[in-house]
């Protein structure tokens, strides 16, 4: 008798709302921004021979920073975005709401990168920094720096700005 007590209280709710006709719809998940990748960078080996070229979201102010690329589901091959600082000091990232694997690359206020996180962990609370003084950092798809021989001495060139 108790199992039947139990079962219909938890049908009830669920026969109350078949009635009303109401339908629970799960949440909608969160929508996906969309980014001006109007900047180019392109990333130099030791000789200042072209590595890779990128299409870029330049992040440059808190909120643009703050936001970075979570809730993007996809990002291009060759595109990625570029967080630009106010000084150079030691920066840490982590992947809380980003649906994406990526390499983070963190470059000093010479453009030289001076460390590589490859293949980040998809909504990761886990701190990710630098480990040296750092003014930019580089958000690209999981594998680029490998794909490309991209390594911590290699620099970035800003070509062209938003």
């Amino acid at each position: 008798m108790r199992y039947d007590r139990i079962l219909f209280l938890l049908i009830l709710p669920i026969l109350t709302i078949a009635c009303t006709g109401e339908q629970i719809e799960p949440p909608a998940p969160p929508e996906e921004r969309v980014l001006d990748f109007s900047g180019t960078i392109q990333i130099l080996d030791n000789h200042g021979d072209t590595l890779a070229t990128l299409r870029v979201a330049i992040a440059d102010t808190e909120e643009s920073r703050r936001a970075g690329l979570m809730n993007i589901r996809s990002l291009p091959n060759d595109h990625a975005m570029l967080f630009v600082f106010e000084r150079q000091e030691p920066l840490s990232f982590w992947m809380a709401n980003t649906p994406l694997s990526l390499d983070i690359l963190f470059a000093d206020s010479t453009g030289t990168i001076v460390r590589i996180h490859h293949h980040t962990q998809p909504y990761s609370d886990h701190s990710l920094g630098s480990d040296e003084p750092a003014r930019y950092a580089l958000e690209a798809t999981a594998g680029y720096a490998m794909e490309h021989d991209i390594q911590e001495g290699s620099r970035m060139v800003l070509v062209e700005a938003n």
